[in-house]
This record gives C-alpha cells, structure tokens and sequence, in this order.
C-alpha cells in the first residue's frame, strides 16, 4: 500500500509506519520527531474513497448511475470497497488497501445477543436492534436495485449481507467528514491515514484542502521518535464509540443519554401544541441528548411544558400571539413537568439489566474479560446511567426549589439567575414586576426585552392571580 501511494503523490510515509500498540492494537508509529502543528502526511485527491470516484470508476459507475433512487453515500462507498476486493487485477492499489484493513470489528452489530444484552436499556442497545433490522432491509434493496440487475459486477457469493455489514462497518468507523464552503459536506476514506487512532489529547489534526482535494494530518502535539500519532475523532459518547468505532474511553467525560420525546398526533390540542414545539425549534418529536455537563438541558423542559399546557393555558397564549413559552408558565405547570420527568427517568433506569453500583463492582471485580464485548458493552452501561440519575437529580432539586417557594427566586429553571435579555448572570438583578418569573440586568434589557416577554408576562400572572 504505502509503495502504491508513493506512487500517487502521497508525502510523508518515509517519516511514519504502520506498527502494533498494546493498548490500541495497529496505529501509526513516529519514525521521526513531530513538532506540534507539523504536516506528518499528506494523502492525494486521486487515491481517495468518495463517492465522486465510485462514479468516475469506467466499470462500477455506470451501475451505480443507473440505480434509481441513488444509493446513499454510505451504501456506495460500501459497494466500492467491496467491488474493489472482488476485482482483483486492475484494481491492485486499491486493493493494497483493501488487503489491509482489518478483516473483522469490534462494532455493536457484531456482538452475539448475550454480549449486547449487557447494555440493556441503553440508547445503544435499541439503536443496535434497530440497525439489524435496518441493514437488513437495506441489503435487500441493493440485490434487487443493483446487485441482480448487473450480476456480471457482483458475484453473490462476495456481495453477501456479511460481507456488506463488514463494508458498512468500514464506512462507519474510518470515513472522514468535513463540510464544504459552499455548505455541502463530503465524506470519504483516506488510505493509511484511516489507521490512525482516537486520542482526546490532541487537537483537530486532519484536513481537507478544498481547492486540491488532498488530505492532510498534522501533529496534533509533540511527538518523539517511536510515538504513536493519533488524531482526535470529536467528542463523542462511548455509545456512538462502540456502534461506529467498535471502542469505549473508560469514564468518558462525553458520555450521553439520548432522550426522546414524543406526543401522539390524536393527543389534546395536538395541533396547538405542534406549532409551538416548531417555533421554539422542536417537533412533536424530538430526541435530545443529555450529558454529564449539561444534564438536563432547557429544550427538554421547554418540550415537557409546552406538552403539559392545558387550555387555559393554550387559550392565553393564543389572545396574547404569544410564540414560544420557554420560560416558567406557572407553579402548577412545572411541577407537573418536573414529577413527569422524574417518573420517566426513574422508569428508564429501571429498565437497565445491571443496575450502576452493581456494574461498577463487577467491572471492579473483573467480572468482564478487559476490552472484550460484554466489557465494552458494560462501560456503554455505566455511562449511560450515570447521565440518567445526575438528569434525574437535577430535575428532582428543581422540583424541591419549586415545591418550597424558592423557585421564583431563579426566574428559567433551566439556567443559573441570568438577564433574560442579554443572558449575563449577575447578582445585580431586578425582577419583573408583574409576573415576577425574569430578572433582567436593568432597564435597557427589560425594555428591549418587552416586546418579547409581554404575553408571557400577562398569562403567567394570571396564572398566579396577580
């Protein structure tokens, strides 16, 4: 491979090595000292796994071009991959490539029912039952669309469901995603530079010239001679980890829960309701993602009180055209939210096979073999509770400040005491006289803020009987 991309134009593999690391498996090894900032390697347009190349491709991209509806971007890098090991002579340098990624992963799709069972009542868990169904259906789309109309370019016994989740898997845990300046995004597959591993230690490091099409890595920090080079995936949550990576960070700061939350359309004043969730950037809908730094954001209460509202409630805003309530409606409307809430969450944790002190003593006690599914899937576990109870402690410490009458004192529950208007927090603030649910900085912003706030204003203090 790295002869063929020499070939091509690549800069940079004189100075790097593809090696074996005992913590990260293979990975890409210093053969030089690395400045931070430092271009390491530098990967040409022509070599490049994209969809524009798929197309381009004198064989394959008629197929693809006549398939209709278009395949996805995913699906057709995956055809290629494959289309490529099934070639063989003409494709030799793509091939290298091919020959050298890994022949198996580590991904949720590919744990037996036992291992993902771990993570029962995770995110993860539901979104891998999902994918299974998914990628069937899929699979069986591309036979009938591509696969049995051009059966000269795709054997069946090389274009299997195992070998087109093994492509996907590909896709999914070595692409790179960049947006465009014009607004599009392109995703694609760089060799030699896709077996470089995950480290949050380092900074965004990879690019994508837009004008040359080439990919390029840069040191991320210093490294010695012999170091391994990393480049930084994102901040992402171990349950994305394990479904797209086929990893976990033990005691990832990014851990997340995804909340959804939904209303059937035949529920009360549904239509009412759904123009709200719209304007305050919802739907009827919406999954929202909690995490460890921000628990319980305010687009889930905002969510939960338009959904609570009842038709006093909705009837006010309607006189008043107000948009959005994304503030505290009233005492009796908050508490409502917050005790739903609370209920909802403690039911979601219920709903977890191994609860957290027991997962964390078993994981203690080795109760899973290191680095192994099941113990991948508990740390998914782990994670995923941990958000749940500090959003269930959050909301029930809400609850508290409400019940006890101190509630009014913060004006937005979802936030610490800030203007309302120009969101700085301060401990020089005034309240808003008349409904007495915001606190403003001074008069500029509560002035400003008027014509926003008036509609509000009145149906909360009617609410209260001011």
């Amino acid at each position: 491979m790295e002869s063929w991309l020499k070939q091509s134009g690549a800069s940079g593999l004189d100075d790097v090595e593809l090696a074996d690391f005992s913590d990260t498996g293979r990975g890409v090894r210093t053969l030089r000292r690395f400045k931070e900032g430092e271009e390491i390697l530098t990967i040409p347009h022509g070599v490049l796994w994209t969809v524009e190349h798929a197309y381009a491709d004198p064989i394959l991209g008629p197929a693809l071009l006549s398939t209709r509806p278009p395949l996805s971007v995913d699906d057709t890098l995956a055809t290629y991959i494959l289309f490529v090991r099934s070639r063989g002579s003409g494709y030799d340098g793509m091939g290298s490539h091919v020959a050298a990624l890994p022949a198996s992963y580590t991904s949720s799709i590919f744990f037996a029912e036992a291992e993902l069972e771990v993570c029962a009542g995770t995110s993860l868990h539901t979104i891998t039952k999902q994918l299974h169904r998914q990628i069937e259906d899929d699979y069986r789309g591309l036979v009938v669309r591509l696969f049995e109309q051009h059966q000269e370019l795709f054997p069946r016994d090389k274009f299997t469901i195992e070998d087109y989740k093994w492509a996907l898997c590909t896709v999914w845990s070595r692409a790179m995603d960049f947006k465009l300046p014009d607004g599009d995004s392109i995703r694609l597959l760089a060799p030699f530079a896709d077996m470089l591993n995950h480290s949050s230690e380092v900074g965004q490091c990879h690019v994508y010239d837009v004008l040359s099409g080439d990919l390029s890595v840069l040191a991320g920090k210093d490294y010695e001679l012999g170091d391994q080079v990393f480049i930084n995936y994102g901040p992402i949550p171990n349950n994305r980890l394990l479904r797209l990576y086929g990893f976990v960070v033990p005691g990832n700061p990014n851990d997340s829960y995804d909340l959804v939350l939904t209303t059937h359309p035949m529920a009360p004043f549904f239509e009412q309701k759904h123009n709200l969730w719209v304007s305050a950037g919802l739907d009827s809908t919406s999954t929202i993602s909690l995490t460890l730094t921000d628990p319980l954001p305010s687009s889930v209460l905002r969510y939960l009180r338009i959904q609570r509202l009842h038709q006093s409630d909705l009837a006010l805003i309607a006189h008043h055209k107000s948009d959005v309530p994304v503030e505290k409606i009233s005492d009796s409307n908050e508490v409502e939210v917050l005790r739903f809430l609370i209920e909802s969450i403690s039911g979601l944790l219920d709903g977890f096979r191994t609860q957290l002190e027991k997962l964390e003593e078993q994981l203690a006690e080795g109760f899973y073999s290191p680095e192994r599914n099941a113990w991948l899937a508990a740390h998914v576990s782990l994670g995923e509770q941990r958000v749940l109870r500090l959003t269930r402690e959050t909301a029930e410490n809400l609850l508290a400040e409400v019940e006890s009458g101190s509630g009014n004192k913060r004006g937005p529950l979802s936030a610490p005491a800030q203007c309302a208007k120009c969101k700085k927090v301060s401990v020089q603030l005034m309240r808003c006289g008349r409904c007495n649910a915001v606190m403003y900085c001074g008069r500029a912003c509560q002035v400003a803020h008027y014509g926003d706030h008036k509609a509000m204003c009145q149906a909360t203090a009617s609410r209260n009987g001011s």
